[in-house]
């Protein structure tokens, strides 16, 4: 079974305007929609278009929680939340004008008892099952709670995906993780420095591999991703030609496609191509990736 662990779901009310935003004006919305979110929410949203089940851990609150929990269930995602006492699920606003702009809540806070509900949920997982551990961790919370995961459930046969930053990504990778997903600027600030080129990024994803990591996957927007699988070989892959019109969920896709195309062949070029296509399609899309423009594009990547 695949998990996959959102420590701050949040509901995303994305509004699209008619023009530039102004500051200290009114402004005029053309759409707006409310998405459901948070990075491991959107893993398993992608994973459910490729047909891979998943179960989506975390933590709620308030009445904007159990909207969120229902909608994710409508939508046929398995969840197994942990509903906090106090506070609210967080509610992210996204604005698309001439730029993208967000204003992001900071969340409930999470107890030590949540947390602890938290650990009984991961008790479960064994030999064989993925857990995706993606994005910030709230300030209430240690942050090195993913190192702590990793540790306590390392020796199980668990296969672990991280899409974190800094110290967040680099303290797991002890743990030998399956699969880690840095982005070239994210991979550049753990050696403080500007990577420039392929061969400075594949040298820099090298030492993560040396530090840990089984697969490092290097995503770099419109000039497409890098991955240095667990062999030594580097496989280089572009973009497929679109609009982008989103960049919320276009990383968390990749992840989802690349679990899912692994697992389905157990070939890491196509895990990368469907990764790239998942994240495609969710940038070329106003919500997350479906079924059909996967495929479509899929067709296109060599």
């Amino acid at each position: 079974m695949i998990y996959t662990v959102t420590f701050n779901p949040a509901i995303d009310y994305v509004l699209h305007l008619t023009a530039p935003l102004a500051v200290g004006e009114i402004n005029r919305t053309s759409d707006e929609a409310c998405q459901f979110g948070g990075k491991g929410i959107n893993v398993s949203g992608v994973l459910r278009e490729l047909g891979c089940e998943s179960i989506a851990l975390g933590f709620t609150a308030g009445e904007t929680g159990a909207w969120l929990e229902r909608g994710l269930q409508l939508s046929g995602l398995k969840t197994r939340f942990i509903r906090l006492p106090d506070g609210m699920t967080r509610i992210n606003v996204k604005v698309k004008g001439a730029k993208e702009t967000e204003i992001n809540g900071s969340g409930p806070n999470i107890t030590p008892e949540a947390m602890q509900a938290l650990w009984d949920n991961l008790e479960e997982l064994g030999e064989g099952d993925i857990l995706v551990l993606a994005g910030s961790i709230p300030s209430s919370m240690p942050q090195d709670v993913y190192q702590q995961i990793l540790a306590r459930l390392d020796g199980r046969g668990i296969r672990f995906v991280v899409d974190a930053t800094r110290d967040l990504l680099v303290k797991v990778l002890p743990y030998h993780p399956f699969l880690i997903k840095p982005n070239n600027h994210e991979l550049g600030e753990i050696f403080g420095k500007e990577l420039n080129g392929d061969e400075e990024i594949t040298q820099a994803a090298r030492k993560l591999q040396q530090r840990g990591a089984r697969n490092v996957l290097v995503s770099m927007a419109g000039d497409g991703a890098l991955l240095l699988d667990e062999t030594g070989a580097v496989h280089r892959i572009g973009t497929p030609k679109g609009k982008v019109v989103n960049s919320v969920g276009a990383g968390d896709s990749m992840v989802a496609g690349f679990i899912a195309g692994y697992l389905q062949s157990g070939s890491y070029s196509y895990a990368l191509r469907l990764g790239t296509a998942c994240g495609s399609a969710t940038a070329f899309s106003l919500g997350l990736a479906e079924r059909r423009d996967i495929d479509a594009l899929l067709k296109t990547i060599e």
